[in-house]
């Protein structure tokens, strides 16, 4: 079995430029009810709903080499990393967690929050 990871859109228009032109995955397939793209490890199926609430909480990540090299990447193409006042978030917006693995956050045009992690 291979997963496949779900998020939701009331705008696939605006996603598909979002996931497929700043985040650079390839689009697998499109119709009238969802965009597919290959997103590294997994699917990534991103669904039309008709009305949406983003969860205040990550729903999707990716575990990444170079992290900072990777968010400002990211950045010169507009992503903006969120700030959750954690004292410990650098210039960059990484969170070291008490494991060591460095974290930062981010919003698809929806709103769903999504992360990178080293």
């Amino acid at each position: 079995m291979r997963l496949k990871a779900f998020l939701p859109t009331t705008n696939p228009a605006r996603s598909l430029a979002f996931f497929r032109d700043t985040l650079g995955f390839t689009l697998l397939s499109q119709d009238n009810f969802a965009l597919e793209f290959d997103a590294g490890a997994c699917r990534l199926r991103i669904t039309t709903v008709q009305n949406l609430t983003p969860q205040p909480f990550t729903v999707l990540g990716w575990d990444v080499t170079n992290i900072g090299q990777k968010i400002q990447d990211l950045m010169q193409k507009g992503v903006v990393f969120e700030r959750y006042g954690f004292d410990q978030q650098d210039e960059l917006g990484i969170w070291v967690a008490p494991g060591g693995t460095r974290v930062a956050w981010f919003k698809d045009p929806d709103g769903n929050v999504l992360s990178l992690s080293e």
